[in-house]
């Protein structure tokens, strides 16, 4: 081949494809929505990148809730079987007992959990209350185990007491977007959620906060909800996605069910927009089947409550969880402690 032939020979330079670069916050509503609206496939490739580049072991946490405290809740929030505004057959019962809490602790780590949240249902728990959840606290923390609570609504002098027992976790689920919370609740306002989380964050432990979707709300308002978590600064470390378990008595229990291509948009986009958090799949998981659960993973869900019941309602049991990650190659994450026995793997 000639010099002229070479001058006229077409050159093509194989570049490395660029990196699509996932916009960071402030998040707006409309950027949000837009994600949500991507086609399906394209979304969760996305996620996905997100959530290989940030969790590159792929391990799935596994936590387990256990209501210390049930029933007797003065707020009307429309989805919870706890309120003493509903009747739903659920009876109020008084705070468990230290010994009661460890043994359940106990089981669950045995079992393969990391996490061991403790729910109690308060509108805000009193002085004495937090004193007795303390000693719960430092209990399961002495198993060595992590420690959530959810308690209601906290005080700054709560929170700071819960953080000196060894509280790791605090959830408080904001739970929708602003603007259609009153018709979900209207015995406390958002911002009442807000002053909690900022007391909990200020006190210097973690954050566990998320919503649920299925209550009847529109997309704007999946959109808002994702927004107001995305935006906080930081973002919370752990965000619980939950689908609406329709409790007999309850305000919301003839909501449409969520479409289930819908509740993975919404794992894929907490994923795209909070990429370091553990995004937990939660309530709603025993209608999900297993299909939508792996699709959930996919999408970069990589928490579970784990156990046959998420405070009073219905989850998969431990053996169908195991199972579950066994066909999907997934393993469960373990604390040092574990590891150091050999734990769970």
């Amino acid at each position: 081949m000639g010099a002229n032939d070479l001058q006229q020979a077409a050159i093509t330079l194989h570049r490395p494809a660029k990196a699509v670069a996932t916009p960071q916050g402030p998040w707006s509503v409309e950027a949000i929505q837009a994600l949500l609206d991507k086609p399906f496939m394209e979304l969760l490739f996305e996620a996905q990148t997100v959530h290989r580049r940030h969790f590159p072991e792929g391990d799935i946490e596994l936590a387990t809730l256990l209501s210390v405290k049930t029933g007797g809740c003065p707020e009307n929030c429309g989805y919870c079987p706890q309120s003493a505004e509903f009747d739903t057959g659920v009876k109020a019962q008084k705070l468990m007992e230290v010994d009661e809490v460890v043994r359940a602790a106990q089981a669950a780590k045995d079992a393969g959990a990391t996490r061991f949240c403790m729910g109690a249902a308060w509108r805000a728990p009193k002085d004495r209350d937090v004193e007795k959840v303390a000693v719960l606290v430092e209990a399961v923390k002495g198993l060595g185990l992590q420690t959530c609570a959810t308690l209601g609504m906290l005080e700054p002098h709560h929170a700071q007491q819960l953080k000196a027992a060894g509280l790791d976790y605090y959830n408080h689920n904001l739970d929708t977007a602003p603007e259609y919370y009153t018709d979900v609740v209207d015995t406390r306002t958002y911002q009442d959620r807000l002053d909690t989380l900022a007391a909990v964050r200020s006190a210097g432990i973690s954050v566990c906060c998320g919503g649920i979707v299925g209550m009847g709300e529109q997309p704007v308002h999946r959109a808002g909800l994702i927004a107001q978590l995305a935006n906080m600064d930081p973002y919370p470390e752990s965000v619980p996605i939950n689908s609406l378990v329709r409790v007999p008595g309850t305000p919301l229990a003839d909501s449409e069910p969520v479409d289930p291509f819908d509740f993975v948009r919404m794992i894929a986009v907490a994923r795209i927009t909070m990429p370091t958090a553990r995004v937990r799949l939660s309530a709603g998981r025993q209608q999900m089947g297993e299909a939508v659960q792996a699709l959930c993973f996919m999408a970069g869900a990589n928490s579970i409550f784990y156990g046959d019941k998420l405070l009073v309602t219905g989850n998969p049991d431990v053996d169908a969880d195991v199972q579950l990650l066994r066909k999907l190659g997934l393993r469960s994450h373990r604390t040092q402690e574990q590891a150091e026995e050999g734990g769970c793997a």
